[in-house]
């Protein structure tokens, strides 16, 4: 298992954190499935967004479930290629309901050790959460909050279950995205605070594109 995964918490806790009774997957999605993205999604991309996509088939590794009201969910699908994951905004506790599709793949992750690396990485310090941010040569507009000045993260929790363990991450968040020119495909931009089971913290950067059930079939 890659550092990345230790990190983010794809281990198992070092206390168990109970039963994690995950809601249905759309698209035959499933730990130990198989994802594919369509191959001419690349050459598509190129030019309008700055997302690489992962080569070939990838194994689902782990599952996730984001709660963030009675009926809406977001579900996350963690690859074997630790560099990338799939989240679906889900409506309801079926998997007919699914809705948004983002693809996202992880650009840098920086470990915070303290309060002071807190407020200088994602906190008063930061740029996080102001209602525009630069991101290699991008400009990035802020998804929630409508403060005029730097709006709060927003705090979420996520449940993970893989074939090893199940357990608890807990995030402060925010999105940003950006029309790629391409009909109804946006560039997004996630920053999160990540708590693992461990206590370790870090703040991750991701890029994400949003995906068709077109572009990718699961086996």
């Amino acid at each position: 298992m890659g550092w990345l995964k230790r990190l983010l918490g794809f281990q198992a806790p070092r206390r168990e954190t109970g039963n994690v009774a995950l809601a249905q997957l759309p698209f035959g999605l499933a730990s130990g499935a198989t994802l594919t993205l369509d191959p001419t999604l690349g050459p598509r991309l190129s030019g309008h967004a700055h997302l690489l996509l992962p080569p070939g088939p990838q194994p689902v590794w782990a599952v996730g479930e984001v709660p963030l009201d009675a009926s809406m969910r977001l579900a996350r699908v963690y690859l074997d290629d630790e560099d990338y994951w799939l989240q679906v905004v889900m409506n309801g506790p079926r998997a007919s309901q699914a809705g948004d599709i983002v693809l996202f793949g992880y650009h840098s992750v920086q470990p915070i050790a303290d309060d002071e690396a807190f407020k200088r990485l994602a906190g008063a310090s930061s740029t996080l959460g102001l209602a525009h941010v630069v991101h290699d040569g991008e400009i990035f507009a802020r998804q929630w909050g409508t403060d005029p000045g730097q709006a709060r993260l927003v705090p979420l929790t996520e449940r993970v279950s893989n074939p090893e363990t199940r357990y608890l991450v807990r995030h402060l968040a925010m999105l940003y995205a950006r029309d790629t020119g391409l009909p109804e495909r946006r560039e997004f931009l996630l920053f999160s605070v990540e708590e693992d089971a461990a206590g370790s913290v870090c703040l991750s950067t991701s890029l994400g594109i949003t995906l068709y059930p077109t572009d990718f079939h699961v086996t």
